[in-house]
């Protein structure tokens, strides 16, 4: 079985070309991935049988923490890990071909927003700089360097060269994004509330055990007022996958045309539920082609009809996890 290659995924425009290649990925892994094949095989599927996108089997994302789920023999370019609490075993994803992981952000990014040249990006990423392997500081900072902005940069604990520089880009009238952690969110606007209607503020979820997790709509109305913004924008993504839904506002989520959201009902995994009702969550990333594009996660969420998603919190014995720990 054939790989398919970045332009076939990243074309995708219709739900018939996201559907055929999410049959083509699937036997692509089935056959190349060993620890999704045995997967399969133990749930005494045949792949050949799979003709419908719903019949693919989601590989629980907990496999990520065991075992290297790579479809690919090429050697890892680069290994992305997750956050965790001290003794937490923590998910590492192999990434054979960092190209897939740059042309989605990239793309998606662009989908969303337009070009981020036009941006100046500030990213208030503390925890995620204080430690390696992490697939959000990587994404922050090729769009820093993708902006050329000269005052695009990241800030760790440095919350008044970040004010100065709001300030700065504020009365420049300059597009500006501000990629937050939410905990440094909250920390920064504490002691630096600003004005600054036009700002963009991308939160990305998780309080890393420094702060109390909170409802979201308590969180976002602290962090409109603070910033001075109609809406909060959020970034939905995790270490396993190479994509990223975004949300402009109420939590509530789109992702790119490559990207799918499907909720399964909590007492038969197997089994799919329809709109509107609060079920896990499964994802269907094609852009995470050298691994596996088909992961059941510990989110609980809800799918609306226009495919648009909210994420309302996790299954009680999940892990807890560094990113989109709120309670909506």
């Amino acid at each position: 079985m054939q790989k398919p290659q970045q332009q076939q995924i990243f074309s995708i425009s219709s739900l018939a070309q996201f559907n055929e290649a999410a049959l083509q990925v699937f036997r692509y892994q089935a056959l190349n991935c060993a620890v999704y094949k045995q997967f399969i095989n133990g749930l005494n599927i045949d792949v050949a049988t799979v003709n419908q996108p719903d019949q693919i089997p989601f590989l629980p994302i907990e496999f990520f923490k065991q075992h290297e789920v790579v479809s690919s023999d090429d050697a890892a370019e680069i290994t992305f890990t997750s956050s965790g609490t001290t003794g937490m075993i923590t998910s590492s994803h192999v990434v054979t071909e960092v190209s897939w992981y740059e042309q989605s952000f990239r793309r998606a990014f662009e989908l969303f927003y337009g070009k981020v040249e036009n941006y100046c990006v500030l990213a208030l990423l503390p925890a995620y700089l204080e430690r390696a392997g992490s697939s959000l500081v990587y994404m922050a900072n090729d769009l820093i360097n993708q902006s050329n902005h000269p005052d695009s940069g990241f800030y760790l604990y440095n919350h008044e060269d970040l004010h100065q520089q709001l300030l700065k880009q504020q009365q420049a009238g300059t597009p500006t994004l501000l990629i937050g952690v939410t905990f440094a969110l909250l920390d920064f606007v504490e002691q630096h509330p600003i004005n600054f209607p036009e700002l963009i503020v991308m939160e990305t979820g998780g309080m890393k055990g420094r702060r109390k997790e909170m409802i979201r709509e308590e969180l976002h109305e602290i962090l409109c007022s603070g910033f001075g913004v109609e809406g909060i924008h959020s970034e939905y993504g995790m270490t396993e996958l190479l994509s990223q839904a975004y949300s402009k506002g109420q939590g509530i989520f789109n992702c790119p045309p490559w990207m799918q959201i499907q909720i399964r009902d909590p007492n038969d995994p197997v089994s799919n539920i329809g709109h509107g009702k609060t079920g896990g969550v499964n994802i269907i990333d094609l852009a995470n082609i050298n691994s596996c594009s088909f992961l059941a996660t510990q989110d609980l969420g809800k799918l609306y009809e226009d495919n648009s998603f909210e994420i309302l919190g996790r299954f009680d014995a999940s892990d807890i996890r560094g990113c989109n720990l709120l309670i909506a």
